[in-house]
């Protein structure tokens, strides 16, 4: 990836400034080099002060970057790209869209001409460099993947997928992290409940929700066989787990990430 490629963000919101943060934080990127923009520009004034360029007009933003990563609602992402349309250039921009529900044949559709295009969903935990963004892109050639790949990649880890698959991506990948945040937190409640305090409680339960994460990831092992090793006859694992069972913990986690896919496909149509 050039070093002097530039990138503007259409819609800076949360994701949108996770994303942001992710690639000064790489290394790879200066903030001089990310163009910010949004309707309430107001709300960028530090970031213009941390030296990323900010503005509330989206065609000056395209104008002057090579990768265009649009990261608006749903509800308003037709409006945003028929209007970015005609500063759109086929041959110097590489268009990476981060919205729910919008496939890339429709994105296509509303910019009205042929263009390089990306989908990736990312997650927050782009703003710490590790998030799981799935990405997938169109033809005619590999450098929209190409290139949201080598961004992502600055950002955490990256899987391509079949586009079909992007909505269970979002719900599980996206939507994914606050189902992992609430069952830390649930955990340290434990904790207070069982006599620590509530620093201490939160303390632990993010570093082994950390350490179990990390037990799968470098050692590519299924959950169960990690469970196995601490779940020992008449232990008191093992009825903690049996316990959280009867009460639905693995159903509502299943139940809830099926439910969040059946929202993220309607969320565009309902735009």
């Amino acid at each position: 990836m050039s070093e002097s490629m530039r990138v503007a963000i259409i819609g800076a919101g949360n994701i949108g400034l996770s994303i942001a943060k992710g690639l000064v934080q790489s290394g790879h990127f200066d903030p001089g080099r990310i163009t910010l923009a949004r309707r309430r520009v107001h709300l960028l004034e530090d970031y213009r002060a941390q030296g990323f360029r900010v503005t509330d007009d989206n065609i000056a933003a395209v104008k002057e970057s090579d990768v265009v990563l649009v990261s608006v609602e749903p509800q308003i992402v037709d409006g945003v790209l028929g209007k970015i349309a005609p500063a759109l250039d086929f041959d110097r921009h590489i268009l990476i869209s981060v919205v729910t529900g919008i496939s890339i044949r429709q994105i296509e559709e509303r910019v009205g001409k042929p263009m390089r295009i990306a989908r990736a969903m990312p997650n927050t935990a782009i703003a710490v460099r590790e998030s799981m963004t799935c990405i997938a892109s169109n033809g005619p050639d590999d450098r929209a993947l190409d290139v949201a790949r080598e961004l992502f990649n600055d950002v955490g880890k990256t899987l391509r997928i079949r586009e079909e698959d992007m909505l269970a991506a979002t719900a599980l990948g996206a939507c994914g992290i606050a189902y992992f945040l609430r069952a830390v937190r649930a955990a340290s409640q434990g904790g207070i409940e069982v006599g620590l305090s509530a620093k201490n409680a939160l303390a632990m339960a993010v570093q082994t929700a950390k350490g179990a994460a990390c037990l799968l990831s470098v050692g590519g092992a299924h959950p169960e066989s990690e469970i196995d090793k601490v779940t020992t006859p008449n232990g008191c694992t093992i009825s903690g787990l049996n316990s959280m069972e009867h009460e639905g913990f693995s159903s509502a986690m299943i139940r809830g990430i099926t439910v969040s896919a059946e929202k993220a496909a309607r969320l565009y149509r309902e735009g």
